[in-house]
């Protein structure tokens, strides 16, 4: 093993070893921490100076006895080993096997903080990934290469939301070589066996990597967590030319974690004690979900964030927001009501789904029918509250089929079952059912063609 093993550790705070007086050593070098016992820890250098070095112990630092812990600096980045056998297996955070089989062995192993990419060499998110949910596919469709995150709230059902995406992803447009790599962050012990058993149940773990970080593993293993498993789908995507779906969660527990980290370290609070670097520590991640010119795979990525006391003013989400394209918001009022997936329609949004739906993807109609349901939804809304205040009686007829409307499209489009797997037609043509419910004069985001060939009043009045 190369470089030179020290005993010259001063403090231990927090998941963190300060080592003094060691000459040479850089920013992300790989350590390895030997306790008295001769057991071995894995660790990055997150800082140097000539006085002191940081290093972050990613299995924790309990138990470790500062005069007979030794440290070894080995003058290299942290990586994982990489091959084509990754597919079903489960590792921890630091790539370790969490499934009682042997380790990987490869001539291949890669940086886990990733390479530079050369912003010239992106390219658009496109192509239409079919979730099987009639909200997300019919409303806030998700394209190939995006970063749409899920905002929920502890006790929501964002869980099985994501494991229905996982079953159900696939590309319509074309036959895709389709993987998953799943990391969860914090997770409890139910909330994992949740995972692995759903996956297993369906016949879609041998498409799946995942990499797993329960509650009661060390917080610090959380931060390298998802930079090892965006590793992994670099790999599958760039290399073996796989379109990759990666699912994190939970972005909060990691956000936690971090925290927890910079106060250790003594760095500079900012919102709710947060470090300032939350937002460009967040970027990292995300921002390794993507396209690239050239390369036929692509990483997609769907991170999960419960947001807490479901303020998504909160920082996590603001900050999410800010740098993903759209969100998935999940309602406590919806869920309350027995609805499942219980997405809030109003304040969810995909901002690159247009280049991933209409003619040539799914349906020629497709932009407009969303568009006419968000409008008619929220005029819906405004409907509610009036008649929350002065009752439904001196409601209009029309105002009284706008409440129809959204009674239906909670009920039946929001609604689906947790296995129901529902294609984009079987989503637009419930959509344009709903649709129905109000009068063709009401429906000012789609064209005469549409209504003629799918409203079913304006089909009935010009039928001869």
């Amino acid at each position: 093993m190369r470089g030179k093993e020290y005993r010259l550790g001063s403090a231990l705070r927090g998941g963190l070893l300060f080592v003094r007086g060691v000459p040479g050593v850089a920013l992300g070098d790989r350590v390895v921490v030997r306790d008295h016992a001769g057991h071995t820890r894995n660790g990055q250098v997150i800082r140097t100076s000539e006085e002191v070095v940081l290093v972050q112990v990613l299995e924790g630092t309990d138990g470790l006895d500062l005069e007979r812990t030794w440290t070894r600096f080995l003058e290299q980045p942290f990586e994982i080993a990489l091959s084509n056998e990754l597919m079903g297996r489960i590792f921890n955070g630091v790539g370790q096997p969490r499934d009682d089989r042997p380790p990987l062995v490869s001539s291949i192993r890669r940086n886990v903080n990733g390479s530079p990419m050369n912003p010239a060499a992106r390219t658009r998110p496109r192509e239409f990934i079919q979730t099987g949910i009639s909200t997300i596919d019919g409303l806030y469709s998700l394209v190939r290469g995006q970063k749409l995150p899920i905002f929920s709230g502890p006790g929501l059902p964002h869980n099985r939301l994501a494991a229905q995406i996982v079953r159900q992803s696939r590309i319509i447009a074309e036959r895709a070589r389709f993987a998953v790599v799943f990391a969860a962050m914090g997770v409890s012990y139910a909330d994992a066996h949740f995972f692995q058993e759903d996956f297993e149940r369906d016949g879609v773990l041998g498409n799946v990597v995942m990499y797993i970080n329960l509650a009661d593993d060390p917080p610090i293993e959380r931060l390298i967590l998802p930079r090892t498993a965006l590793t992994a789908a670099e790999y599958l995507a760039y290399d073996l030319g796989m379109h990759v779906m990666v699912i994190l969660t939970d972005i909060t527990n990691y956000a936690e974690a971090l925290r927890e980290v910079a106060m250790a370290r003594g760095d500079v609070p900012a919102r709710k004690g947060y470090p300032g670097y939350l937002y460009s520590d967040l970027a990292e991640i995300f921002e390794r979900a993507g396209r690239i010119r050239s390369r036929s795979g692509s990483i997609t990525m769907v991170p999960v964030l419960s947001m807490p006391s479901d303020d998504i003013t909160h920082p996590i989400p603001d900050l999410t927001g800010y740098i993903t394209e759209g969100q998935i918001v999940l309602s406590r009022e919806l869920h309350n009501q027995g609805i499942y997936p219980p997405v809030d329609l109003l304040p969810s949004l995909s901002r690159v789904m247009k280049d991933g739906i209409g003619a040539g993807e799914t349906r020629e109609d497709h932009p407009r029918v969303a568009n006419q349901i968000y409008a008619s939804y929220a005029r819906a809304i405004e409907v509610r509250n009036l008649a929350s205040i002065i009752g439904t009686e001196d409601l209009s007829e029309t105002d009284r089929r706008y409440l129809e409307f959204a009674r239906s499209i909670e009920t039946q489009f929001v609604t689906q079952g947790e296995n129901e797997d529902r294609s984009i037609i079987d989503t637009l043509t419930l959509a344009w059912q709903l649709l129905s419910l109000l009068p063709p004069g009401e429906l000012g985001r789609v064209r005469e063609a549409d209504l003629a060939k799918y409203h079913r009043q304006k089909q009935v009045a010009e039928a001869p």
